[in-house]
């Protein structure tokens, strides 16, 4: 079983950042592509990033050129580097992990999932 604790959620203004985490452990736990998702209150759950093993990234259009994803192996962690934060950035963010090469935007690709980080972003 793979498990996933998100961190570094929180309040912050318009155009603000904030750094969220995810740590990964659990058998194989380096060998999986990671996912970001969000979900703002009322609304279904979105994609907001992937990461490969190999490094690729993606990104929604949303967040395009604010946020960053990355990974470090060797803490079996990934990141989520959000700049200028909108109010409409508010929502519970999820990482999640799958065994596929690159599982993309689908949910349904991504076994495993942490519990959720809230971020609030007031205007």
């Amino acid at each position: 079983q793979v498990h996933l604790v998100e961190s570094g959620g929180g309040l912050v203004q318009t155009g603000g950042s904030l750094r969220l985490s995810c740590e990964v452990s659990g058998p194989l736990s380096r060998n999986y592509a990671m996912g970001w998702f969000r979900q703002a209150p009322g609304e279904k759950r979105e994609f907001v990033s992937e990461i490969t093993l190999s490094g690729y990234t993606q990104y929604s259009d949303s967040v395009k050129g604010r946020f960053s994803v990355s990974r470090d192996n060797t803490k079996n962690a990934v990141y989520l580097q959000m700049n200028s934060l909108k109010p409409e950035d508010t929502a519970v963010y999820y990482c999640a992990s799958s065994s596929s090469i690159s599982p993309g935007r689908a949910e349904n690709w991504y076994e495993y999932w942490g519990q959720g980080t809230q971020v609030t972003v007031s205007s």
